[in-house]
Formats: C-alpha cells, structure tokens, sequence
C-alpha cells in the first residue's frame, strides 16, 4: 500500500527526503541541505526539489503522493494497477529510448519518489528566449519517435497497453464537459439542444473510438516538456493509455497554455506525418489525417473546459480558468472543417462567446 509522506509534519517530510536524497547520492554528511516545494498544478501530487546543502552535491525531485497513490485523476477503466503507474511507465518509456526523468529511489511505504532534477524550464517558458518553430519541432521528433518505437514494441507488462480510449471514456469525458463546462458555467441546455449535444456526442465518441490506437502519453504539451541540459525530457505520462495518433499532437498543437499560428501547425503535422513514414514505409493520406486531429480536437478541448471549471470549482484551484476561451476556440475552429456537425456548432455558440468569433 502507498502510504502519504504529504501528511507528515513539515519537520519529518523534510527530514526524510533531505535522508532519502542523501542515500540515492551516497552523501556522508548528515547535517545541512535544505527542502524547497514547489508550485502546485492541477495534480493531487506535490513536488519538493531537495538541495543536500553542498556545491558538488546534485540536487533531486521528489514526487510525494497521496495515499492512494496508484489512483488516476483521469477517467479510466478496469481495475486499480497493482504498480504504480509512473514506475510502470517510466520503464517502458526508458527502455524504448524516450526521454524521461531516472528515477533514484522509490520510497513507496511513504508514498515517495526521488527523481532526476530536470531544472524549471519548461518548453512553455522556453518559449520567451527559443523561436516556437525550434522547440515544437523538437517536441514532434520526440513524439513521433515514441509513437513508432511503441507501435513497433508493444508490451503488455506496461499498463498503457491495457487500457485505451473506448467510446465510453470518450463520452465520460463529453459528459464532463456537459456537467462543468456547459451547465455549471453558463447554464443548462434546453431539451432540445440536449438533444443535439447527444446526438452529436455519441456520434463523435463512436467514430473515435473506431480508429487504431497505440501508446499514448495523453497530456503531451507545453508544461509536461522539460528543456533540460540533456534535451527535451517528457514528464508526466502515468496516465499514459492507447489511443489515436493525433490525440497527442491536439494536446500540443492546440494546447491551451500556448496558442500557435495555424501556418505553424500545418507545418508541425505534415513534419509529424513525414516521420512517421520515413520510418515505418506508412503512406499516410494527409487529408484524412488532419480530419482526425479536428475531431479529437473538438472532444479533447470541450474537456478541457470542462475541467479547468471542474478544478475551479472542486479543487479550489481557479488558475485554469483563464485558458477556458482558449480552448473553446479551438473547438470553434475545428468544426468550421467538420460541416456534418453545424447543428453542435450552433449549440454551442449559444452558449460560449469563446466560439462566435470563428
């Protein structure tokens, strides 16, 4: 069972990651070193990077988890993982050559993790001193990498590979946004619209779900890309499960944090596209592609506003709220591309101003 370290006194937390630090970087000296937290996101996980107190001494990540620490805060399906899912992944990821922060220790009885210091940089807030061109185009190597290694190696020992996009996750997650984004933001449908936010929803759900799936990091954007000295290093993919291919690029190209030009992005998918074939000897039809990643971008924004309001309002946490129209936007723009679904426009246009300006 993985216990909470986050419960324990300020004092003793301190005490034992400054310890933990010390073993993992086989440090003699008992004494000095000091423990930092660091900003919280959306996660139920907190972060502490840990000094040892001393010039040459590295510095380390640790990841302290509530008790149920093995509990996606996505929706998933199937029964609890009997591994932590960051370690389960993590090994997989690493073992196909994927960037990803080591892990020193695992402390699992006090819910902890001590992982390699990455630095603060992420690719969003490398943003303000590297042209965006630079840094995505990077960010699409390392995707498309990823994507081909797992397709090519795909293991049943790593719980990504047992769980996947189904149309019931895709619609939870629609319904998330019905709940949040629509009714508890603006206020509920009438019947009849409820009627076309059914429709349409069902219809969106059922024909992605029908697509082929493979690894999927699920969150792959700005804040979980780390510009470290050794390269661009992927975070946070415990969530990681199968789905389409375009579901990870939506989640960087129509990233709410960082709104790129659509000429940009036009020229990241068909890099994506061009890699994924050199590699793997895949034509791809770039047409149909492209209508895919309009269609996920259409499930995965409206869930995203869904639940920044969700995170507003439960978690106490209103910082997201900012990024709604954002993401609202995109969803604007992708169904002014997908014609057979004019009468979910209008709905939502009804309801979000986000949307009236596309």
């Amino acid at each position: 069972m993985i216990s909470s370290a986050s419960s324990a006194a300020p004092g003793l937390l301190e005490a034992r990651l400054l310890a933990l630090a010390r073993e993992a970087a086989r440090w003699q000296p008992t004494a000095g070193g000091r423990v930092e937290k660091l900003p919280g996101q959306a996660s139920n996980r907190v972060y502490y990077r840990v000094h040892l107190g001393a010039a040459a001494a590295p510095s380390y990540i640790a990841m302290v988890m509530p008790k149920d620490g093995a509990h996606s805060e996505e929706a998933t399906s199937g029964a609890a993982p009997a591994e932590l899912p960051f370690l389960n992944i993590q090994r997989y990821l690493a073992l196909a050559g994927v960037p990803v922060p080591a892990v020193h220790r695992a402390a699992l009885e006090e819910g902890t993790l001590l992982l390699e210091d990455l630095g603060d940089v992420t690719l969003e807030a490398a943003l303000a001193t590297t042209p965006a061109s630079q840094l995505y185009g990077a960010a699409i190597d390392v995707l498309a990498d990823l994507r081909v290694r797992a397709e090519a190696h795909p293991d049943a020992g790593c719980l990504a590979f047992r769980r996947s996009f189904d149309s019931a996750l895709y619609r939870w997650e629609l319904d998330h946004y019905q709940e949040y984004g629509l009714a508890a933001r603006t206020g509920a449908a009438s019947p009849a619209e409820a009627t076309v936010l059914a429709r349409s929803f069902d219809a969106l759900a059922e024909e992605l779900a029908a697509l082929p799936r493979g690894f999927t990091h699920r969150d792959y954007q700005s804040r979980n890309l780390m510009v470290a000295p050794r390269g661009l290093v992927v975070i946070d993919f415990q969530d990681a499960l199968l789905g389409p291919r375009q579901y990870d690029l939506v989640a960087l190209l129509r990233d709410s944090y960082v709104e790129l030009s659509d000429a940009l992005v036009d020229d990241l998918l068909a890099r994506y596209i061009d890699r994924v074939q050199t590699q793997t000897g895949e034509r791809l039809d770039a047409a149909a592609f492209r209508h895919t990643f309009d269609m996920l971008t259409v499930q995965r924004k409206l869930k995203d506003g869904g639940r920044f309001e969700f995170i507003a309002r439960v978690k106490g946490n209103p910082t997201f709220l900012p990024h709604v129209p954002t993401s609202f936007g995109y969803v604007a723009r992708a169904l002014e591309r997908l014609p057979a679904h004019g009468e979910l426009l209008k709905v939502l246009r009804a309801h979000h101003p986000e949307l009236r300006g596309h």
